[in-house]
């Protein structure tokens, strides 16, 4: 499957939104504890950070406090250095701040699985061209609908675009841990899209 683009086209539009001086005048205001600026902050982002706590937590009530915890870190630690985009850096607190609540949910006891429990190979081409003829929405349902164990490494390896071992080190977790859990992520949403594609055909 395919990496998705969506997190890049997120970016662009909230970067169009946002001119060069007003951001700065943005992240100053921040900076300085302004209630205005984190006011104007959390107008620009948070149904986009909603959506990916949702993807984390598979939880709407759950997102919208992981979403909640994360906006009280950014207002208080606001640490950002210019490092990379606003909305990269906003993005990255919301998802470890979506790792931790997970952690201390102790969902992560699902990310070990026997080989025979995996699912059989996919025909991933195939599904990336089912699943390209779904809506966003569609598609972000099915993700929240994997166990949190798989659905965490699918997010961190699609979205995030991080390595195995990367998501191994995040995580706690072996390497072959996070190769197997995106390997059952896939199978379980080609699952869960040819079962939708079929219902919709009839």
């Amino acid at each position: 499957m395919l990496r998705l683009t969506n997190k890049r086209r997120e970016e662009a539009s909230v970067k169009r939104a946002l001119t060069l001086e007003n951001e700065i005048e943005l992240i100053e205001g921040c900076r300085a504890g302004k209630d205005s600026a984190r006011r104007e902050l959390y107008t620009l982002y948070s149904k986009q950070m909603l959506a990916v706590c949702y993807r984390y937590t598979g939880d709407v009530d759950a997102a919208h406090d992981v979403l909640h915890d994360g906006f009280i870190k950014i207002f208080t630690h606001f640490t950002f250095r210019g490092e990379c985009a606003l909305s990269t850096w906003v993005t990255r607190v919301m998802v470890t701040q979506s790792i931790d609540y997970l952690r201390r949910q102790q969902r992560f006891s699902q990310l070990v699985v026997n080989e025979e429990q995996l699912p059989d190979m996919v025909d991933e081409a195939s599904i990336a061209e089912t699943g390209g003829r779904l809506s966003e929405e569609v598609l972000m349902a099915f993700v929240a609908e994997l166990p949190p164990g798989c659905r965490t490494v699918f997010n961190l390896y699609v979205f995030e675009e991080k390595s195995h071992k990367e998501i191994a080190e995040l995580l706690h977790i072996k390497e072959h841990s996070s190769t197997s859990q995106l390997h059952r992520a896939k199978s379980l949403l080609a699952k869960r899209i040819k079962e939708y594609t079929e219902y919709e055909r009839k």
